[in-house]
C-alpha cells in the first residue's frame, strides 16, 4: 500500500508543476549510436535508456546521479560525495565503491580497465553531452559484463561556454568548454574545477579535470581521433555509521571504536590521480568495408589512506579495440556485418603501510598484480523490409591474472579463468509505424576485478571464479501519434556463482561466490512531447515517468550455518517510480520538479536489518537572458526539497552494522553560465 501511495503521489503532486524546451523530441524518435551501429530507439532489439539534455540539466555540478536515476532498473548510489555506484538491475552486490560490472565508454575510448573496475568518479558531468545505457548482457559487442554497458558522449558540434555555480555547504564550481570545427578538425577543449565541505565531517571533496580531444578527417573516407584525459581528484570519506550513530548525529563520521581510530583522526579518504590519452582511427576501404582501430593507455596513482591502513597503487593500462565492418543493401534486405577484438592488459603495483592519521607508516604488504583480458567477437544485423530487424552476436571471451608478493615473504601465483562462449540473439518486429515488439536472450560473465582478486584486506582470494548467467526478456515500445510514448519491459536473469561482498571487524572488504541468484523484473517509461499551451503565462509542459517493480532471490545459498536461500538479494529495492515534470512560464521561467521513490532495500544476506522507504524531490529554475551575441542561463536548484532524512548510498554486509551513510539535508545550488 505504501508504493501504491507513493507512485499515486508522484503522478498527482508533479501533475501541477515542472520544465520545457520547444526543441524537444520523442525518445522513440532518438537514434542511438551502439558504439557505431546506429538504430532508431523504435526498432532496436537492445534494452536501451538514453539521456540527453533535458535530463542531464537535472545534475548537480558534482554528479550525474539525478540524471541516471530517472531511468528504470539503473541506479547511482553516493555513499559519500565522489564515491560513487551505479547498479544497472542489481549490479551493485559486490561494489563497496566504484563501478563494476559494468562497461564504460567515454567516445570511442574504453574508461573500464582490464579486469573490469571504472572510475566513474573523475569525469565531470558538464563534460557529458548525452549517454546512453544498455541493460543487462551486450557481451557479443562489449565483453564479459552480466549489469549492463554505458556509453558517454561528448559534444559533436561548435559550442562554446563557462559557467559558476556556489550552493550549501561550501559547493564552487567552475567549468569551461570550447568545441570548434577548424578546416578538417574538429576539437574540444574542456576544464572543470569542483569543490565542497559537504554535509557530513570528513567528506570534503576537491576535483580539477582537462579534456582534449581532436577529431581529424584528413581524407574523405578516413578520419583520425586523439583523446587526452587529466583527473585529479581527491576526497575524504567519512565512513558508515550504525542506525545508532546516525540517528545521534547524521553529519558525523565513522566514530573511534574497537580499538580503532575515527576516519577524521585517520585522514581516511581517496587521492585519485589519472591520465589517460589514446588514438582511433576508422576508414572507409570501398563501398562495403571499413576498418576501426583504437589503442590507449592510461596511468593511475591511487592514494587511500583508510582506518586499518594506508594504500598507495599505481596502475598502468593498455588497451585495444579493432573491427571489420562491412555492409550491404538489397532491394529490401539491409546486412552489418561486424569482426573484431578489444582487449585490455593492466600492471597493479599495491603498497600498504600503517596509516599514521594520514601518513603512511611502517609496510605491512606489498604486492605486484597482472591482469590480461580480452573478447573476439562477430555480430551482424538484418533488416528485413524495415519491419522485422535482428541483431544476432558471439564473443569468445577470457581473462588470467598474475600475482607476485613483494613484502614481507615471497610468493608468486597464476590465475586464469575458463574461456567463455557468449551469445547473444536480439529480435525487433515492427507492427506498425508507433509500435514494436522485441524479444531478446543473451549470456553473461563476469569475472573478479583485480580489487576482488587482491581486496583491502591483503589477501589473495585463489577461489573465486566469474559469475554466469543467462538473461532473456521481452518487451514493447509504443509511440501515440507524435504525443505519448510508453515502453516496457520484461527480464528474466538467472545468474550463477554470484559474487557476494563481505566486511571483516575493520571494515576491509573481501568477497565470495554464493550460489545462484533469480532477477525477474518488470521496467516501464511513459513520456510526453513538449505540449505547447499557447498561453501567455503557462506556455507549456512536458512529464516523464518511469519505474522498475523487482523479484531477486538468492537461491542455494548457504554461508557456514546459516542458509539465505530464498531471502531477497542485498542493496536491491524492489520498487523504484521516478518522474519529471518540465514547465516554461512567461516564455522565459523554466521549472524542473522531480521526484524519486525508492522501496525498502535489505541491508544484509540475512535480510535482518532492512532500510526505510524513502520519497525525495528536487525543483530547478531556470532563466535564460539574451544578450547580443550570447545567452546567459541563470538557473537555481533546490536539492531534497522536502529536507527528508535518508541515505543514498548504504554499505550492505557491513561489518558491526554500519550500514548508513547519511545524504544531505535540503540545500541550495546557484549557478549562472555563458553560451556563445
Amino acid at each position: 500500500m505504501t508504493r501504491l501511495l507513493a507512485f499515486f503521489f508522484i503522478l498527482t503532486v508533479s501533475f501541477f508543476f515542472s520544465q520545457k524546451k520547444d526543441t524537444a523530441v520523442l525518445i522513440s524518435e532518438v537514434k542511438i549510436d551502439a558504439y557505431k551501429k546506429p538504430a532508431l530507439l523504435m526498432t532496436s532489439t537492445k534494452s536501451v535508456a538514453v539521456i540527453s539534455e533535458n535530463l542531464l540539466e537535472q545534475n548537480p555540478p558534482e554528479r550525474l546521479m539525478e540524471a541516471v536515476n530517472q531511468i528504470a532498473g539503473t541506479r547511482m548510489e553516493e555513499r559519500s560525495p565522489a564515491s560513487y555506484r551505479i547498479s544497472i538491475r542489481g549490479s551493485t552486490l559486490r561494489s563497496p565503491f566504484g563501478v563494476r560490472n559494468i562497461k564504460v565508454y567515454l567516445d570511442d575510448f574504453i574508461l573500464s580497465d582490464a579486469s573490469g573496475n571504472t572510475y566513474f568518479n573523475i569525469i565531470s558531468p558538464k563534460l557529458i553531452d548525452r549517454m546512453e545505457i544498455y541493460k543487462g548482457p551486450e557481451s557479443g559487442d562489449y565483453g564479459a559484463v552480466t549489469g549492463g554497458t554505458i556509453l558517454l558522449q561528448t559534444r559533436k558540434s561548435d559550442h562554446l561556454s563557462g559557467g559558476i555555480s556556489i550552493g550549501s555547504y561550501g559547493i564552487f564550481e567552475q567549468n569551461f568548454d570550447i568545441a570548434r570545427q577548424k578546416g578538417k578538425h574538429f576539437f574540444e577543449f574542456f576544464q572543470n574545477y569542483y569543490r565542497t565541505d559537504s554535509y557530513r565531517e570528513q567528506s570534503a571533496v576537491k576535483r580539477q579535470q582537462i579534456y582534449l580531444k581532436d577529431h581529424f578527417n584528413y581524407a574523405s573516407r578516413a578520419s583520425l581521433n586523439a583523446v587526452l584525459l587529466l583527473s585529479d581528484l581527491d576526497y575524504e570519506t567519512p565512513g558508515g555509521l550504525t542506525l545508532q550513530q546516525m540517528e545521534s548525529d547524521r553529519k558525523q563520521a565513522r566514530p573511534a571504536g574497537g580499538g580503532l581510530l575515527s576516519a577524521k583522526e585517520q585522514n581516511a579518504g581517496i587521492r585519485n590521480k589519472m591520465i589517460l590519452a589514446g588514438i582511433s582511427h576508422e576508414t572507409a576501404i570501398n563501398s562495403g568495408f571499413s576498418h576501426f582501430i583504437l589503442v590507449q593507455g592510461s596511468y593511475v596513482d591511487f592514494k587511500n589512506p583508510f582506518i586499518t591502513n594506508f594504500e598507495n597503487r599505481f596502475e598502468r593500462n593498455l588497451a585495444l579495440r579493432t573491427h571489420f565492418n562491412y555492409e550491404k543493401n538489397w532491394n529490401k534486405i539491409s546486412l552489418a556485418l561486424r569482426l573484431g577484438f578489444e582487449g585490455g592488459n593492466q600492471n597493479i603495483l599495491v603498497k600498504n603501510y600503517n596509516n599514521n592519521k594520514g601518513i603512511p607508516g611502517g609496510p605491512q604488504n606489498f604486492d605486484q598484480l597482472k591482469n590480461k583480458s580480452g573478447f573476439y567477437f562477430l555480430s551482424q544485423k538484418l533488416n528485413f523490409n524495415e519491419k522485422l530487424f535482428t541483431d544476432i552476436s558471439i564473443s569468445l571471451n577470457s581473462n588470467s591474472y598474475e600475482w607476485e608478493r613483494m613484502y614481507p615473504a615471497s610468493e608468486v601465483g597464476r590465475l586464469k579463468f575458463k574461456e567463455q562462449w557468449l551469445p547473444n540473439l536480439g529480435i525487433t518486429y515492427l507492427l506498425g509505424k508507433g509500435l514494436s515488439i522485441r524479444g531478446k536472450i543473451g549470456k553473461g560473465n563476469s569475472a573478479p576485478t583485480s580489487e576482488e582478486i587482491r581486496s583491502s584486506n591483503q589477501e589473495f582470494n585463489f577461489n573465486l571464479v566469474p559469475e554466469y548467467g543467462w538473461n532473456k526478456e521481452i518487451g514493447f515500445r509504443k509511440q501515440f501519434g507524435n504525443v505519448i510514448f510508453i515502453e516496457g519491459s520484461y527480464f528474466d536473469f538467472r545468474m550463477k556463482d554470484a559474487i557476494v561482498r563481505r566486511q571483516n571487524e575493520g571494515g576491509q572488504e573481501y568477497f565470495a561466490n554464493q550460489g545462484s541468484i533469480t532477477q525477474k523484473g518488470v521496467e516501464i517509461l511513459l513520456e510526453s512531447k513538449n505540449f505547447n499551451l499557447k498561453n501567455e503565462i503557462f506556455n507549456s509542459f512536458r512529464f516523464r515517468f518511469s519505474g522498475s517493480f523487482y523479484d531477486f532471490k538468492f537461491r542455494n545459498y548457504k554461508q557456514l550455518e546459516n542458509d539465505f536461500s530464498g531471502n531477497e538479494v542485498t542493496g536491491v529495492p524492489d520498487t523504484t517510480v521516478n518522474s519529471l515534470f518540465s514547465f516554461v512560464f512567461f516564455k522565459k521561467l523554466t521549472v524542473d520538479y522531480s521526484h524519486y521513490y525508492i522501496s525498502k532495500i535489505p541491508l544484509n544476506d540475512a535480510n535482518s536489518v532492512w532500510s526505510k522507504p524513502s520519497l525525495t524531490g528536487n525543483i530547478r529554475f531556470g532563466f535564460p537572458i539574451q544578450m547580443d551575441r550570447a545567452k546567459l542561463n541563470v538557473h537555481l536548484q533546490v536539492q531534497n526539497l522536502y529536507n527528508t532524512d535518508y541515505v543514498a548510498g548504504f554499505d550492505i554486509n557491513a561489518f558491526g552494522n554500519r550500514f548508513y551513510n547519511p545524504a544531505a539535508k535540503r540545500n541550495f545550488i546557484f549557478g549562472a553560465g555563458v553560451e556563445f
